[in-house]
Parts: C-alpha cells; structure tokens; sequence
C-alpha cells in the first residue's frame, strides 16, 4: 500500500494566489480532486468580478438608481449574508464600500497627505448597506442611490475558499487545504495523523511567524495593514478604510480570525480592525465557534477569551 502524501498545486485567480493541497497516495487522483477546486474558484471568480462588463456584479452596479436586476440565487445569497455580517459588525463590514472614489485613496502612488475630513466623510456617503433591496420571491437586487456599487473583495475570496473546500470533499478528499493568499481552510489530518500547523505572520516582517496554532475543521483569515499603507508625517496609514468616516484605520497591525467556515473568517477580519481593539473583541466573544488574535500597532497580543495561541 503506498503512503500517504500531500499534492499540491497553485493559480492565480481573484486576484489572489490560491494553493490547494489534498492528502492521499496517488497523485494523479489528487490531482483531478485539487482540479475541480480549481474550476469552483474559477466558475466563481467569473460570478462576482467587477473586471467584466456582463457579471452579475457589474450589472446590479450599472444600474443603481434606476431599477433591480435579476441574480442567480448563489450571488442574492452571497449579498444577503453579506448584509447579516454589515448588520452584526454596525456597519464597519459593508459590501457597497465599491461606491468610493479611487481618486480617494490611492496606495499605490505617493500619497503624501491625507483627504481632509470633509471630503473623505462626502466621498463614502454612498457606502450604506442600509440602501441594498433585495426581493426574495424576484431574485433581484437593487441599489438606491445612483453612483453605489457593490464589490465582493471582503468575503468573495473566503466564499471561494469554502466552496473548493466544499468540491474537494466531496470528490472523496477526507483531508487537505485551500489557502487563498493566507486565509487558510484545512481539514482532516496530515499524513502522520497530526493536525495541521499555521502560522501567523509577524506583521513586521511577514515572513518571520508572530505565533503559530495547530487546527484542523477550521478557517482562519487575517487582515493586516503591512502589506499596503502609506506614511504620513512618521504615522503609518492602513489601506483599511473604516466606511463610516472614509479614512484609514490606525492602531490595529493585525487581526486573526479563527471559525469553522472561510467566508465567516475572511468577513470578520476587516470589521474587527475597523471596529478597534475592545470593541471588536467584545462583538467576537458574544458569537459562537468564532476567536479572533488582534496584534496592535505597539506589538501587543491580544485574543478572545476562548483561544490558546503558542
């Protein structure tokens, strides 16, 4: 009998480098199994981009203002958890943050003052969830106001990441990993039996680990604010962007999300950081099965009350 092995293989989809892993001992069948993880995320990338003029995305944002648009059942119900998570974060997760301008915030290029507050407050009037109708009999979306837009870029990669895991398991594959650019899923064991071990990046040199876990049935997401920022007078700004007042986060390096599903994971990460420290953590220890690990600009550790990090 042959030994059990991990295969892997990576993409580059959804703007993301996505590694799929599956434990087994032959390759070529991990191989077709990691395959059609691969096509899940494909077939969704396709569903939720901005970058096509025909998505399903594209159309509820063209016409906004003017009427709903008729969706797939999967995107209505993409949007409507979306709103449930916007609702329990108060809005500092909000799937209509595409309304503001890029002209904003612009990280790739030398920023080197911040908007004045007036601005930034007038530029993210149109970010309000609030102004999302959905018609559950129709299946159709509509955007209130002219100029909203909706985007997928907080929770689409973690909805991908879950349904590959989804395809792969039931093709037969009783252990293994998506990791979408960080966020990891991993199920099952390794082949010696043990969990698998992820770790948590230092946020001051992402590639030394500030800490590491061992996990399995689980998800874990982390938002961070060292992979795009801009320096102001010595101060250093997160492309983070809290919705409500249209300028960065400070304070927070980094937030970790532990829970059972990557679409939950990958959602919560970004509110937690927006909401701050207490407040974040407060929001995370009254939900079930879900730990958050917050590191805060000073290099403090902080976590829920339910987690055991190494």
């Amino acid at each position: 009998m042959a030994d059990l092995q991990v295969f892997k293989t990576s993409c580059k989809l959804m703007g993301n480098r996505f590694e799929l892993s599956a434990v087994a001992e032959d390759e070529k069948w991990a191989n077709e199994k990691i395959e059609a993880g691969i096509e899940e995320i494909r077939r969704i990338e396709k569903l939720l981009t901005t970058f096509s003029d025909d998505s399903e995305t594209n159309l509820v944002n063209q016409n906004a203002g003017i009427m709903p648009v008729q969706v797939s059942r999967e995107t209505f119900d993409l949007i409507e958890r979306s709103l449930r998570i916007s609702k329990v974060t108060q809005g500092a997760f909000d799937i209509t943050y595409g309304s503001v301008d890029k002209k904003l915030w612009n990280f790739d290029q030398s920023m080197t003052s911040l908007p004045d507050k007036a601005t930034a407050k007038q530029m993210v009037r149109l970010i309000n969830y609030r102004n999302v109708v959905l018609d559950d009999d129709n299946c159709t979306v509509f955007l209130r106001e002219k100029g909203m837009r909706i985007g997928f870029g907080g929770i689409g990669k973690g909805y991908a990441a879950e349904r590959a895991k989804q395809v792969m398991k039931q093709a037969g594959v009783t252990s293994g990993v998506v990791n979408a650019s960080g966020d990891l899923n991993a199920w099952g064991v390794q082949p010696n039996g043990k969990k698998w071990t992820i770790g948590i990046a230092n946020p001051d040199s992402t590639h030394e680990i500030f800490s590491y876990m061992d996990i399995t049935d689980l998800a874990v997401a982390t938002s961070g604010n060292y992979e795009k920022f801009i320096m102001v007078d010595g101060k250093k700004y997160s492309h983070t962007i809290n919705p409500l007042t249209g300028l960065p986060v400070t304070g927070i390096k980094s937030v970790t999300i532990i829970t059972t599903n990557a679409e939950i994971a990958d959602a919560m990460a970004t509110p937690v950081m927006i909401m701050g420290i207490r407040t974040g953590l407060d929001m995370i220890n009254q939900m079930k099965h879900i730990e958050a690990i917050i590191i805060d600009d000073n290099n403090r550790l902080y976590t829920s009350k339910n987690i055991n990090v190494k």
